[in-house]
């Protein structure tokens, strides 16, 4: 049996009441924001792409982030959608705090001539984030965790082991998303060593 929640916005508040009378406060983010990937040849749907974006469901991905994702076709074919008012880490029942937005700003920005990334990295107020999206959150952890090793080792003179025993120390392994198909980790690196 399914409970369902009806949500109140007051943005001059910032925060969402429900039938309940329990308030949370406001923290909106853009669910979708992905490119085509090449295998597909088109815009990314309601299921995330474990290269190229698509519906992530990540909340770090809020006000002034910084989301950095592979071009891999002709012109990019960007999609944006799927508003949130609020949401957990893992959006562990199907739906957050799901709302329409009247307005988003999205800055874009092509990076030529840097080396192509293997999936979705941000930077964020916490850090840099790796994302890893996959049939399992077992998977989705381990690409979530190959991708900040790269970026320790782009940043730094580390070796890979050496990346690793820096990133047993500082970085966070977190829940994206585990209600799509394809679930999500994101890792959370927030001192890059010097």
């Amino acid at each position: 049996h399914k409970e369902s929640l009806f949500w109140d916005l007051d943005l001059a508040a910032g925060t969402a009441s429900n039938q309940w009378n329990q308030t949370v406060a406001l923290a909106p983010f853009l669910g979708t924001i992905g490119l085509a990937s090449r295998d597909e040849h088109r815009s990314p749907g309601w299921v995330p792409h474990p290269r190229t974006g698509g519906n992530l469901d990540a909340r770090v991905l809020g006000r002034g982030s910084t989301l950095f994702l592979p071009i891999e076709v002709t012109g990019g074919l960007l999609s944006v959608g799927d508003g949130h008012a609020a949401q957990g880490d893992g959006e562990v029942a199907g739906t957050a705090i799901e709302c329409p937005m009247e307005n988003a700003e999205v800055r874009l920005t092509v990076h030529r001539g840097t080396p192509l990334m293997k999936g979705p990295r941000a930077k964020t107020s916490e850090g840099w984030v790796s994302f890893g999206v996959a049939s399992t959150l077992e998977e989705a952890a381990r690409i979530a965790l190959n991708s900040t090793l790269d970026l320790i080792q782009e940043k730094t003179s580390l070796n890979r082991s050496q990346a690793l025993a820096w990133a047993s120390a500082v970085v966070d392994l977190r829940i994206t998303q585990m209600v799509n198909p394809l679930v999500g980790v994101h890792a959370v690196l927030k001192d890059p060593p010097s």
